[in-house]
């Protein structure tokens, strides 16, 4: 077999523990044999950060910029148990916060359907894209430990030295907690831009949700922002394609999305896009079943699979036991990034292998050949496979399947 040649890298960003030994298993078995792949490797798993002081995840940020295309393992954000399993020198900072801060994008993520497992919202008929915005918020805040009494204070300095407010945030009698959180019209009109646009190609309504009732400024200014960028840019192609924008406080969004078909764009802050996507994702079926991409205001990609590191299963692994961990979000992954680089690069053979990838994946789960986490869900009587696959038999499957199929 000829393999796929490509003109230009991908950035790679390898990560920690189970999902860094699907990684590995998924680039021999799956795109190896396939692909004349061509990376440009960053190991951002925790060792390496911690020995390069957490500078090789600003150069794999960077490159995303020169490269345009990048794909991420999961990877492991530190607490303090970590920081004496691993003697980290510090807590290093979430590796996901520092790239989406650096790219200042919209974070995308689509749960990958099946016909073998339903919703557990019964009337989802459609896929529910959370759009998070990637900037700002508490994952940029600042936060403090206040240990004794005293006044806490919000201040605000002009450039040129000049304080223009002061008001008082809490008189504290003892012991307490601060938080500060900030945001910029910029950044969030580029997220504004990006969900329209989003919502234009894949052709969905949109949704945008805030608290502008309690929220009255911070909260505010992301509604107004939405509103004007949708009317002076977006409310003409929206009309022709016969979509409509909605924003709606976030509890009644919630409410809303429960009791409709799915098939939109839920629009949300940064920490309320962080949950609601867990939620969509095991509403759907599984965390490892949802598909994430950042998307730059420049045109940068980075895509990864929405779950963790997988912990539970490394660690059974470590004491050479079997594992079923479901790797369809890490081939998912790969498979955008590497449809994304075959249509930058104008190589539609590319692209074309992504979609074969991606049709053996889920051929093999509505097969019913399907790692334990879908195995509990599944509707559907499936003799052949009477017992759930390990990670590694779920690969082999997928990999036969492509053989046959490209």
């Amino acid at each position: 077999m000829t393999k796929i040649t490509m003109t230009r890298p991908i950035v790679e960003m390898d990560g920690d523990e189970m999902a860094r030994v699907l990684w590995g298993r998924i680039k021999e078995e799956l795109l190896l044999p396939f692909v004349d792949l061509r990376t440009a490797y960053y190991d951002l798993g925790l060792p390496n950060r911690d020995a390069t002081s957490d500078a090789v995840t600003r150069e794999a940020a960077r490159a995303v910029t020169e490269h345009k295309v990048g794909v991420k393992c999961a990877t492991i954000t530190p607490n303090l148990r970590r920081l004496e399993e691993y003697r980290l020198k510090k807590l290093w900072p979430s590796p996901n916060a520092t790239i989406r801060a650096f790219l200042d994008g919209t974070v995308f993520r689509e749960p990958i359907m099946v016909r073998c497992v339903k919703p557990a919202v019964r009337s989802w008929a459609k896929p529910i894209v959370i759009a998070r915005h990637a900037y700002g918020d508490v994952y940029g805040g600042l936060e403090y430990r206040v240990e004794e009494a005293g006044k806490a204070e919000l201040v605000f300095t002009t450039a040129a030295g000049r304080e223009v407010f002061r008001q008082a945030v809490h008189t504290f009698e003892g012991p307490g907690v601060l938080q500060a959180a900030h945001n910029k019209d910029g950044s969030i009109g580029a997220f504004a831009r990006a969900c329209f646009s989003y919502a234009l190609e894949t052709r969905r309504d949109l949704w945008f949700a805030a608290k502008d009732t309690i929220s009255a400024c911070y909260d505010r200014c992301f509604r107004d922002i939405f509103e004007r960028v949708f009317e002076a840019e977006y409310a003409p192609p929206f009309k022709d394609a016969g979509l409509t924008y909605r924003y709606a406080l976030i509890d009644d969004a919630a409410a809303r999305a429960v009791r409709s078909e799915g098939g939109f764009v839920w629009a949300c802050k940064n920490y309320d896009g962080d949950v609601l996507s867990d939620l969509v994702s095991a509403a759907f079926g599984s965390l490892a079943m949802m598909t994430s991409v950042l998307v730059s205001p420049e045109g940068y990609f980075e895509y990864e699979a929405a779950h963790g590191t997988v912990s539970r299963h490394y660690y059974r692994y470590l004491r050479g036991e079997e594992t079923s961990t479901n790797p369809t979000a890490m081939i998912f992954a790969w498979t955008s990034a590497l449809r994304k680089r075959g249509e930058l690069d104008h190589t539609p053979e590319l692209s074309r292998f992504a979609d074969v990838l991606e049709g053996a994946v889920i051929k093999n789960i509505e097969a019913g050949a399907m790692t334990g986490d879908l195995f509990r869900l599944r509707e559907g009587v499936f003799p052949d496979f009477p017992c759930p696959l390990s990670a590694e038999a779920f690969i082999g499957a997928v990999r036969e399947e492509t053989a046959r199929a490209y």
